[in-house]
């Protein structure tokens, strides 16, 4: 039987040493941000999400192992545990192959099998189930079981009470369960029907009269069905061949023909039909689900990381729009560091008269604080607030130079309701806080988003049917490692942001605020050692992914780690470099230095390996290099299309807001966002939109067909042939 490492390291292609050391390390409890990035040497420079995903494996791993012993014991307790039942556990490779094997061994609750044990019909149903050559027939061998004082009154109760023993017995048997599985994820075929006979038209219209084979059938249909079902709208089952199966089940219970195969058939296909079938379809609709679950959930955490790592738009003042009928919209301007300098309330969609009002109130807060980006949430009324803007920046003039994005504000009224928006903006109303939320979020996505929890989000699909505890799981660790990545100013980050860097808590998190504020701003990443709570273990991890722009140690202003200080400094004097030349940027040449001394000679003189010593340089050459500076800037307008201008074929530019298994969802400055369906995104055949397109690019779309009274708008990526 293979080890663990062994098995992942086959599951992830990675070598076997380099995945006991992850493990090594999970288990001394590193952070994976700080494994992926300052143990590159001991695991052969695995991603983040290698890691995470050998950390999935290995708990569901040891999981398997252990309930492996417990089966183990559990039937040996019984006193029928042999090698053979022992060796088939140690060999089970799934939890469900595992639970199988037990089945026989469990405690049951009372059945009609329990019941015809507790007669004393059990030696004549093995009698029968044995079908040995010699086996008398049924009718005779049941007389022998006639007993008035168990309740067995006659030959046909006794066979009535074996048969049940049988059905229970082909039930258990884990062949029988295996073979099964298998014909189901084969041939089986998922069907939903209508769960009214004239069914009103709603979302789940595809699936009244719907039908996929099991190993055929796409995860966001198995989602949708199971919510129809929920809702009451759908019926949905599994359906087989019952011959086929039938036969499959004879095959492993029935022997060669003897007085009582014709006994034995019928109690295997009453197994069949009473006890396996629904436990069957049961089983199958969960392992779906759980599939179906996983890959949302994968698909979820792979549309959160470019949402949190769209590049910011740093350095200009900026108003956010949180747009609104009845309550107005509500407007806040904030500074390039996202402090709140003025806001509030306009009313664009009261009539003509209050949108030349607001138009006038605005311009006036434009030229006041000198404000060059508008954010305007892309919730209830945000298309009468774009054209308002619109109107605004034209009544403002070119020279202006003020341009307006359409900001994703899921979330945003989660937030600005939350004990931190409170804590945050003690004295603005609710609505307020959320347009400084809409407008932080155009300035820096991922610093504003960690507020949120990430299920509020809106990137993915199906999201509140996922388990909630691995979706948590999943999406926390992006946030982890998108907020690693860029780095944090410890001098500027708010608490939740803290809280999200390697090997910091809530709680921590709040306890470096509060020395920050009681001491002044951090002066250098040793001073980390002084907040209440975070020890040498925290520090370790945590230390290299906070910034101290304020420190007079250069390397405390970037992803160097504190461990590798010295490596830094004897590479600069390898290369023949000085900490000033450092601080006044004179490195441009050091990697061709580096590389004519030779990377791993100088990897050997400075004590660290060659990926640290690759990084290390990096760094020197771009000091706290934010990774979000290399994507594409988003998508900024300074005009507005309505639905009813758009014609067939034409031309646009659209960032993309969400990816899910049958398209991309795209919005190009109509209220609607507009679907580019999976054929329509390229000419080449891919299996997932997510192949080709993330969250925040900005792509080029061509109207294929517009339907103005559903609203709904079909793009292609395809340009048409001329």
């Amino acid at each position: 039987m293979q080890s663990i490492p062994e098995l992942l390291a086959e599951e992830l292609g990675q070598r076997k040493d380099h995945v006991e050391n992850v493990i090594t390390l999970l288990d001394e409890g590193n952070t994976v941000p700080f494994i992926a990035r300052y143990r590159k040497e001991m695991h052969g420079a695995m991603d983040d999400q290698t890691i995470r995903t050998l950390a999935d494996r290995l708990a569901y791993l040891r999981n398997l192992e252990a309930r492996r012993q417990e089966v183990k014991t559990s039937v040996e307790n019984q006193g029928k545990l042999t090698k053979e039942l022992a060796a088939a556990i140690d060999e089970a490779k799934t939890l469900a192959e595992v639970e199988d094997l037990y089945r026989p061994y469990k405690q049951k609750r009372r059945t009609r099998a329990t019941v015809a044990r507790e007669k004393g019909l059990a030696p004549l149903a093995e009698l029968l189930y044995a079908q040995a050559p010699d086996c008398p027939s049924p009718a005779e061998a049941a007389k022998a079981f006639v007993d008035p004082e168990k309740g067995v009154a006659s030959a046909e109760e006794a066979l009535a009470g074996a048969s049940d023993i049988v059905a229970e017995t082909v039930s258990d048997d884990a062949d029988v369960r295996k073979d099964l599985r298998e014909l189901y994820m084969r041939w089986a075929d998922v069907v939903s029907v209508a769960a009214k006979k004239d069914p009103e038209d709603t979302v789940y219209r595809n699936y009244y009269a719907f039908s996929s084979p099991v190993d055929k059938i796409q995860g966001h249909q198995v989602l949708a069905v199971n919510r129809g079902e929920r809702e009451e709208v759908l019926k949905v089952s599994v359906v087989i061949n019952r011959d086929v199966a039938l036969g499959a089940v004879r095959r492993r219970v029935v022997k060669k023909k003897c007085a009582s195969t014709e006994f034995v058939e019928a109690a295997a296909a009453d197994a069949y039909d009473r006890l396996i079938a629904p436990s069957m379809e049961r089983e199958i609709r969960a392992a779906l689900t759980e599939t179906a679950s996983e890959g949302a959930i994968g698909q979820f955490a792979l549309n959160l990381k470019p949402l949190l790592m769209q590049p910011p738009v740093k350095g200009f003042v900026t108003m956010g729009l949180d747009p609104g009928y009845r309550m107005g919209c509500k407007v806040a301007v904030v500074d390039a560091t996202g402090k709140v300098l003025d806001t509030t309330v306009v009313y664009p969609t009261h009539g003509e008269r209050q949108k030349a009002e607001c138009i006038r109130t605005l311009a006036a807060l434009v030229k006041k604080h000198g404000v060059k980006h508008i954010a305007i949430g892309n919730g209830t009324a945000s298309r009468e607030t774009e054209q308002m803007t619109v109107e605004l920046i034209a009544s403002l003039g070119s020279g202006a130079g003020v341009s307006y994005a359409i900001v994703n504000e899921a979330g945003a009224s989660v937030y600005s309701a939350s004990p931190l928006a409170a804590q945050e903006f003690p004295d603005f109303d609710v609505n307020l806080r959320s347009a400084v939320s809409i407008a932080r979020r155009l300035q820096d996505p991922l610093a504003e988003l960690v507020k949120i929890d990430p299920k509020s989000i809106g990137v993915g699909q199906y999201q509140h049917d996922m388990p909630e505890k691995r979706l948590t799981e999943a999406l926390d660790g992006v946030v982890e490692d998108c907020v690693n990545a860029v780095g944090v100013d410890v001098n500027t980050a708010s608490a939740p942001l803290l809280a999200r860097v390697a090997g910091l808590n809530a709680g921590v998190a709040q306890n470096v605020v509060r020395y920050r504020e009681e001491n002044g701003l951090f002066r250098s990443r040793k001073q980390l050692l002084k907040v209440p709570k975070l020890g040498a273990k925290a520090y370790e991890q945590c230390a290299g992914f906070l910034r101290v722009p304020e420190s007079d140690e250069i390397l405390d202003r970037t992803a160097v780690h504190p461990e590798s200080y010295a490596a830094a400094e004897k590479l600069l004097s390898i290369c023949g470099y000085t900490a000033e030349d450092v601080r006044e940027g004179r490195l441009g040449e050091l990697k061709e230095r580096l590389k004519k001394y030779g990377v791993a000679r100088a990897a050997e003189a400075c004590g660290v390996g060659v990926p640290t010593l690759s990084d290390v340089a990096q760094e020197l050459v771009k000091p706290g290099r934010d990774p979000r500076d290399e994507l594409p800037p988003p998508l900024l307008r300074t005009d507005v299309l309505e639905i009813k201008d758009l014609k067939a074929g034409m031309e646009l530019k659209g960032t993309v807001r969400n990816v899910i298994d049958f398209g991309a969802f795209v919005d190009i400055g109509v209220h609607q966002d507009g679907l580019v369906h999976i054929s329509q995104i390229c000419d080449k055949y891919i299996r997932h939109p997510s192949e080709v397109l993330s969250v925040g690019d900005v792509v080029t779309v061509w109207v294929k067909e517009v339907d103005e009274k559903k609203k709904r708008i079909s793009l292609t990526m395809k340009r048409p042939k001329k």
